[in-house]
């Protein structure tokens, strides 16, 4: 079984709802103290093989595979997270402004509150993508079409003698 794998079997394969949330919990300390760690050392791209990671971060190969899962979307270069194994030597250059778009995006509050974000994006930059997160889900609905107008066809017919029918 892949590292992959193994991830999506421990991440969402659980009898009950107790099990899954004592595991995201669990999860999210790993995840926090990998990302302290990264954005500590934010002028160092991650790199090296994924056992000497797993090592370094103290953690399992389950656990760091949910982290590159997570972390994938933001990378320059995203990885082919289905082929990575322990032996495999991996290069995370982190677009930083979109990691902390994506935090929000996954409501990940403990991960986009980190004192570590301080020192890389500045409080009027990290405003402007939450911003910027905020204005993406609203939905802007665009005028109707009223029955006497013209249609939007272009047939040139009113809209309730054309496609409002």
């Amino acid at each position: 079984m892949s590292l992959y794998e193994e991830w999506k079997a421990v991440a969402y394969e659980h009898e009950s709802k107790e099990s899954f949330n004592k595991f995201w919990n669990q999860y999210a300390i790993t995840e926090k103290r990998i990302y302290a760690d990264v954005l500590e050392n934010y002028k160092e791209n991650v790199e090296g093989v994924v056992k000497d990671l797993i090592e370094k971060y103290e953690t399992t190969g389950p656990y760091f595979m949910g982290f590159l899962d997570g972390i994938n979307e933001s990378l320059k270069k995203p990885l082919e997270i289905e082929e990575i194994n322990e032996d495999t030597s991996i290069h995370l250059e982190i677009d930083f402004e979109k990691l902390y778009y994506n935090m929000l995006e996954a409501k990940a509050d403990y991960l986009y509150t980190l004192s570590q974000w301080d020192v890389i994006l500045d409080e009027e930059k990290r405003k402007e993508i939450t911003k910027e997160h905020r204005t993406a889900k609203t939905v802007v609905k665009g005028d109707k079409v009223g029955r006497n107008d013209p249609c939007p066809c272009g047939s040139g017919k009113k809209y309730k003698k054309c496609c409002g029918k």
